[in-house]
């Protein structure tokens, strides 16, 4: 039993990052303009300038999370779980 407790320390959950993905995907699509994609995946500080920038460019800097939207939701799970929650890139 100890055995197995030492060889998944290092494995991610699948299932967590699945959802992570996804829900921060969807929220940026949807909600983009106002961060919360950026919150979701831990970046507040990234969530807003975000908020400010939507508001300086009344919404049409709300493109940008639309293009982080589809970007999230084409990457697979590893390579987003890697990119945004391992690495904590937090922007494209």
């Amino acid at each position: 039993m100890e055995n197995s407790k030492r060889e998944d320390w290092n494995v991610p959950q699948s299932t967590h990052q699945e959802n992570k993905k996804i829900l921060a995907g969807i929220l940026a699509l949807i909600f983009g303009s106002l961060g919360v994609h950026k919150f979701i995946l831990g970046y507040t500080q990234e969530g807003i300038i975000q908020i400010i920038i939507s508001i300086v460019t009344c919404g049409i800097g709300g493109i940008i999370p639309f293009i982080e939207g589809i970007i999230y939701l084409t990457k697979s799970d590893e390579e987003f779980y890697q990119t945004y929650q391992v690495g904590k890139k937090g922007w494209f």
